[in-house]
């Protein structure tokens, strides 16, 4: 990361990525051919090579694997064709337009992923669903339900595996809320957030 971009607070969209009508926080970052429409990435969040994101809200400090993806748009199954040519009719008939009604309704359907998440390598996170606080999804998992904070999830469809830490840690680390304190006091925590534990920091910073 060069200084310039350290001062800018700038996000970072590396090559070949695809972006529409999608926004981002501080220090973000965008791996290489990954696209992201209808999107909002908040502060520290980053998603590595080729994730697919769409018609989601993305928490604080999201580590997003590659090849993940959130919020896979899809076909209607109760009408008489699963194809786009009848809502990307414009693409087909030169007197058709695009059914912008079919499109508003995919992107009302809001993924939400929480702060300090992780989302293991190919995942994918289906539209509609919640992915609460710290949570951890597998690799290659398949999240079709929402997610209770500081849950690890695996499977398809996606099951939980065992809590992250105990009830009283994880409501003391929601409590505490880190994800939401300034540049200068996470610079000033930081060598807290490399050698404690869990416990240990709630511990020194209270929750």
């Amino acid at each position: 990361m060069s200084k310039t971009r350290l001062q800018s607070h700038a996000p970072f969209v590396h090559p070949e990525c695809e972006i529409t009508d999608a926004t981002f926080g501080r220090y973000v970052e965008v791996g290489r051919g990954s696209r992201l429409a209808h999107s909002y990435m908040d502060d520290y969040s980053y998603c590595d090579r080729f994730a697919d994101i769409a018609n989601a809200t993305v928490g604080k400090f999201s580590n997003i694997a590659a090849f993940v993806r959130i919020g896979a748009t899809d076909h209607p199954m109760e009408k008489a064709s699963l194809h786009h040519f009848h809502y990307r009719s414009a693409d087909y008939f030169e007197d058709a337009a695009h059914d912008d009604a079919w499109f508003a309704l995919r992107r009302s359907r809001r993924t939400v992923i929480g702060h300090d998440t992780w989302i293991g390598h190919g995942a994918q996170v289906r539209p509609d669903v919640s992915i609460g606080h710290g949570a951890v999804i597998a690799g290659g998992a398949i999240v079709t339900k929402d997610v209770p904070p500081y849950m690890i999830v695996a499977g398809i469809p996606a099951v939980p595996m065992r809590p992250r830490f105990t009830p009283r840690v994880g409501d003391r680390l929601m409590a505490l809320a880190w994800w939401d304190w300034r540049h200068d006091r996470l610079h000033a925590a930081l060598d807290d957030f490399r050698t404690l534990g869990a416990e240990a920091f709630l511990e020194r910073y209270g929750g």
